[in-house]
C-alpha cells in the first residue's frame, strides 16, 4: 500500500484516452457489474473505517479473518476503548504492522468519543484528523458509509490509472485528481471499486490477463498480454 501523503499534486497529466473511450471503458465496467462492493468485512460505519485503518499493508482476506471476532464484541467506539489497548492487539497480530495499528485503533476510537459524539465523520478534513486515517482511508469510508463520490488510490487502482493510459500519475495523489477530472459523473460512486477490482483480478502487476479484460480494446497498454 501507498503511504498517504498530504502533499498539494501537480496538474494532472493529460489523459491517453479521448471522451467517448473513457465513457466506452466505464460503461462496459457498469454492465458486467452494476454494484460493485468493497471486500472488507464491516457491520457499520465505524467498523468500516477500523477495517480499513488495518488494511494498510495488509490483504483484505487477512484483515476480515482477523476482524470477524473483534467485531463480534467491540462494535463501537466505547466497545472498541473498553476492549483495551491488549484486547485489541490479541484480535489483529495476525495483520502486518498489528502493533501500531492497534494503538491507532484504540486511539482514533477515544477521538470518536470525545470530539465527535461517537459518531464516524462525514468530512475528508474530520476523518484526517483521526490517528492513522489517511486520504485513502477517508476517501474508502466517505465513498462506502456515506455515499460520497469520492476515488481511494491504492497500489491496484495506480496501476490501472496509468498502465491504461485513463489517469497517469506520478503519485496516488495525481491519479485521484485525474480521475476526479475525467470519469464521468455517473460513474464516480462506483469508479474506484471498479477500478480497484479490475487491478486486483484482471489488470495484475506481473501477469495481466489482457485477453479476458473487458476493457482491452481502448486499453493504451503496449505490453498486452496474449493468450
Amino acid at each position: 500500500m501507498f503511504c498517504e501523503s498530504h502533499k498539494m499534486a501537480k496538474r494532472p497529466a493529460r489523459s491517453k484516452l479521448g471522451k467517448d473511450e473513457i465513457e466506452a471503458m466505464f460503461s462496459a465496467f457498469a454492465a458486467t457489474n452494476p454494484e460493485p462492493k468493497g471486500e472488507l468485512e464491516y457491520v457499520n460505519a465505524f467498523t468500516l473505517l477500523v477495517a480499513v485503518v488495518l488494511s494498510a499493508q495488509a490483504t483484505d482476506a487477512g484483515v476480515n479473518k482477523a476482524t470477524r471476532a473483534l467485531f463480534g464484541i467491540a462494535d463501537t467506539p466505547e466497545k472498541m476503548v473498553a476492549l483495551g489497548l491488549d484486547g485489541i492487539t490479541d484480535h489483529i497480530r495476525t495483520i502486518g504492522l498489528f502493533r501500531n495499528k492497534a494503538k491507532n485503533v484504540l486511539a482514533l476510537s477515544k477521538r470518536l468519543i470525545a470530539d465527535f459524539g461517537s459518531e464516524v465523520p462525514q468530512s475528508r478534513e474530520a476523518l484526517e484528523s483521526l490517528p492513522g486515517v489517511g486520504r485513502k482511508t477517508a476517501n474508502v469510508v466517505l465513498n462506502i458509509a456515506f455515499g460520497q463520490p469520492t476515488i481511494a488510490v491504492d497500489t491496484h487502482l495506480f496501476r490501472v490509472g496509468n498502465r491504461t493510459g485513463l489517469a497517469p500519475g506520478k503519485s496516488p495523489l495525481e491519479v485521484e485528481l485525474g480521475l476526479e477530472r475525467r470519469v464521468p459523473a455517473r460513474f464516480m460512486l462506483h469508479a474506484h471499486h471498479w477500478l480497484i477490482l479490475h487491478g486486483r483480478y484482471v489488470c495484475k502487476a506481473r501477469k495481466p490477463d489482457c485477453p479476458d479484460c473487458i476493457i482491452a480494446a481502448w486499453c493504451k497498454y503496449e505490453a498486452k498480454t496474449i493468450a
